[in-house]
């Protein structure tokens, strides 16, 4: 017993002397922290500094007082319920009771109205400003034009990243004058710990500290993720970009090699080819050729998967060939006429449709239709009566129509021919020699130039007759014997020539008074009395018989 007593005794004292060694180290702690007025100043001021700082930025203040403010009026809801329901409980309430459950009706009401604004504040009030900026889709660089558009997109992404890291540097230097301040008001404290509002300001940075401290944790953790996937983002469409600048380089290159080739190509033709209307047409090929090599390389470049783009075709080309029947006719009628080489630019040919002529030059052939320029012709005399007009002709109208070309394979001349009517009884040797020596005269030039042509022409076509001289034919006719004068002329020129002819025929049957012109006619017979007995038609030149 003694022996417990004893050491009760022995551990109070050695207790006892620890307190005592403890409250002189806090004494000489204090001691150490007293401050005299010239440093107590110079805290206050920078108190004050740091809350004029504090105050510019005050963004984060306002969500914070707002946050604390929506809980206050929180904890008031509840006590104004409280005491409402407490008093609907009670079967008869005093005058002040009343009053008091219509004081407490109307602050509900007007509480339930601020919490109803303030509603974005109850939980997580931060929320809005820790979240990233919304990244959008990436754009997939598949062309040259989509470049500035990512271009556009990575300014984007820099200036999000750049505000939201603003955000981040404002909690940050917040947080870090907030341990400042608080460290002042430590020190302040320590001087006068019985000054309440050292006290509370104290308690309130403590508490500001303990709010914001997981907000800017979070807020670092996430501005950091965001940070990184910009920078991935940025490397990928940086990446793409190089790829089709070079790859946009590439098809420029080829494009350009494509021209030069052309030009090259166009020049030798131009010096070596005379032919101005076979110059138009390789011309034009080779314009058409250019083209659509460079489509081709475009789309070979730009779309990654060639084996689905030529299934996509061949499906789109049947529902071309039922849908665009026409246009796609007229595709296959330009593709039939340029390598067949059976219409050229510059050829004169005569186009029938429903029953309606035309004859013209062609002055352009297009992928769809053929241009023709009508001219004064034979037919446009004697059916037309019109002349001068571009008419349009679509390809495929070489599988279905007629189609005529005077001037095929350089051969520019075609037969032409004049027909007059002479008298039964006139010189018809005579006449037909006339009109020999005559087309003779005036087509001898075509004749010589019809005949190198054609013997041109024998090894490609198999052509039996060849004879290229005038040609002159008699046949019987109901009222007289017609001389048909036929003579190779020029197929652009013919209307010249058949005048210059007529009038020469003409004018040397005239002459002639063993030849008479005969057309048709009728004979009258008259009696004493000069009345028509008899009428009819005559085959021969008309005589008077009274």
């Amino acid at each position: 017993m003694r022996l417990k007593l004893f050491l009760f005794l022995f551990l109070f004292l050695l207790l006892s002397s620890f307190l005592v060694s403890e409250d002189n180290i806090t004494v000489t702690q204090k001691n150490n922290f007293m401050l005299d007025s010239t440093e107590v100043e110079a805290l206050l001021r920078q108190k004050d500094v740091l809350e004029q700082k504090l105050n510019e930025e005050n963004i984060w203040f306002t969500i914070y007082s707002n946050y604390h403010t929506y809980k206050d009026l929180k904890q008031e809801q509840l006590i104004i319920d409280a005491d409402i329901i407490h008093l609907e409980k009670k079967k008869k309430l005093t005058n002040k009771q009343i009053k008091l459950l219509e004081l407490n009706k109307e602050k509900k009401i007007t509480l339930e109205g601020k919490l109803s604004l303030l509603k974005e504040y109850e939980s997580d009030p931060f929320k809005k400003f820790l979240m990233p900026p919304i990244i959008e889709e990436v754009p997939s660089i598949g062309n040259p034009l989509v470049i500035i558009g990512a271009l556009s997109y990575q300014e984007k992404l820099d200036s999000d990243r750049e505000e939201y890291n603003a955000k981040y540097e404002s909690l940050s230097s917040i947080m870090s004058k907030l341990k400042t301040k608080e460290e002042i008001l430590s020190k302040l404290l320590s001087h006068a710990p019985s000054n309440k509002e050292y006290l509370n300001t104290y308690k309130s940075i403590k508490e500001q500290i303990k709010t914001f401290s997981p907000v800017v944790e979070i807020f670092k953790t996430s501005s950091s993720v965001h940070t990184k996937k910009v920078d991935e983002i940025k490397l990928k469409l940086q990446g793409e970009i190089k790829r089709e600048i070079s790859k946009a380089f590439m098809v420029a290159a080829i494009i350009i090699f494509f021209i030069l080739l052309l030009l090259f190509i166009k020049y030798f033709v131009r010096k070596y080819m005379s032919d101005n209307d076979r110059y138009y047409t390789i011309n034009k090929a080779l314009n058409s050729g250019f083209i659509l090599l460079s489509l081709l390389t475009i789309l070979f470049a730009y779309i990654e998967n060639v084996s689905y783009l030529v299934t996509i075709l061949g499906f789109a080309s049947a529902g071309i060939a039922i849908a665009m029947k026409d246009w796609f006719m007229s595709l296959m009628g330009w593709f039939t006429i340029v390598m067949g080489g059976a219409i050229h630019v510059g050829d004169r040919v005569k186009f029938v449709r429903d029953g309606v002529e035309y004859v013209g030059d062609i002055v352009d052939i297009s992928l769809l239709r053929m241009t023709m320029h009508e001219d004064i012709t034979l037919t446009t005399y004697m059916i037309n009566r019109r002349a001068g007009r571009m008419v349009f002709i679509p390809n495929n109208f070489i599988f279905t129509d007629m189609i005529s070309n005077y001037s095929h394979a350089g051969l520019k001349t075609v037969w032409d021919g004049i027909d007059f009517v002479i008298t039964f009884d006139s010189d018809a040797h005579k006449a037909s020699s006339i009109s020999k020596e005559i087309a003779k005269k005036y087509a001898k030039g075509y004749t010589e130039i019809t005949r190198k042509q054609l013997n041109k022409l024998r090894s490609k076509y198999g052509m039996r007759n060849t004879n290229v001289e005038p040609r002159i034919f008699t046949h019987i006719e109901p009222y007289g014997l017609k001389i048909s004068v036929w003579y190779l002329t020029n197929s652009f020129a013919t209307m010249t020539l058949r005048s210059t002819i007529s009038i020469e025929i003409i004018t040397r049957i005239q002459e002639e008074p063993t030849i008479q012109l005969a057309y048709p006619s009728q004979s009258i017979f008259m009696d004493n009395n000069t009345q028509i007995v008899n009428e009819k038609p005559i085959n021969e030149v008309p005589t008077k018989e009274l």
